[in-house]
C-alpha cells in the first residue's frame, strides 16, 4: 500500500512585523499573540503547493518574546468589480489602526498528505525531496508572509537547537481562527473553523482538523 503521509518538517519563520487579524475586530486591525495555523499553512504554500498535497500544521513554537507595535496605515475599504468600469482608490481611502506584533520568531512542524488528486505517478517522497530543495535554497511561488502580504518573512530549515520561549509558561489564548472549511467539489459552501487555543510551554499545540470539525459541528 502506497504511503499516503509525510514526515515532519521544521520550518523556521521570522520576520519584524506580523499581524494575524483577529475576525471579530471590525474596524481596526488587532493580531492574534501567535500566529494561526492558517497563517503557517499559507507560509508552506509558498514554498511548495501543488493540488496533489495538503499541508497539516501540528505544533507553531514562539521563539521571540511576545512584543506588540500599533500603527495607522490607509486601505481600501472595498474591492474593485468587473461591474464597475472605474474605481477611485482616494474616494474609497480610509486611515486605519493596527495592532501587530514585532520581531517574531516561529518554528512551526509541519507534515502533508497526498489527496485524492495525486496521480498514479505521484508519491509522498518525491514532494518531501522537492519541499526540501525549495526551502533550503530559498525558493518560493511567491513571498511567504506574516498573516498581511507586506509583513514578509524570512522562512528556512529550523536549525535543531532552537527552543522556544518561557518553556514554564501555560496559559489559554482564547478561540483562535484554525482555517476554512470548503465543502464537496462543486458546491459553493464556505465555514471557518476556531480551537480554543493554548500556550504550553512556548508552544502552541494545534489540534488534528477532525477534532476541529468535531468541535464545531462536524461536516456542513
Amino acid at each position: 500500500m502506497m504511503k499516503r503521509e509525510s514526515g515532519r518538517f521544521r520550518v523556521r519563520a521570522r520576520g519584524p512585523v506580523a499581524c494575524f487579524t483577529r475576525p471579530e475586530m471590525k474596524a481596526e486591525r488587532v493580531s492574534y499573540e501567535v500566529m494561526t495555523p492558517s497563517a503557517a499553512r499559507g507560509l508552506l504554500e509558498a514554498v511548495l503547493w501543488k493540488p496533489s498535497i495538503r499541508w497539516h500544521v501540528h505544533e507553531i513554537a514562539v521563539l521571540a518574546p511576545i512584543q506588540w507595535t500599533s500603527f495607522r496605515r490607509n486601505e481600501v475599504g472595498s474591492r474593485a468589480s468587473p461591474k464597475v468600469r472605474d474605481f477611485y482608490v482616494e474616494e474609497r481611502r480610509a486611515q486605519r489602526n493596527t495592532v501587530a506584533l514585532r520581531d517574531v520568531d516561529y518554528v512551526i512542524t509541519c507534515s502533508f498528505e497526498l489527496t485524492g488528486r495525486a496521480g498514479p505517478e505521484e508519491n509522498v517522497r518525491k514532494f518531501e525531496e522537492m519541499f526540501e530543495r525549495r526551502l533550503g535554497r530559498g525558493q518560493s511561488f511567491h513571498q511567504p508572509y506574516l498573516g498581511c502580504r507586506e509583513f514578509v518573512a524570512d522562512v528556512e530549515p529550523a536549525p535543531s537547537e532552537l527552543r522556544p520561549i518561557q518553556p514554564e509558561v501555560d496559559r489559554p489564548l482564547g478561540l483562535m481562527f484554525y482555517d476554512f472549511d470548503y465543502g464537496p467539489r462543486g458546491e459553493i459552501s464556505v465555514r471557518p473553523l476556531f480551537f480554543e487555543a493554548r500556550l504550553k510551554g512556548g508552544v502552541l499545540h494545534v489540534p488534528p482538523r477532525n477534532e476541529v470539525l468535531h468541535a464545531n459541528g462536524g461536516n456542513p
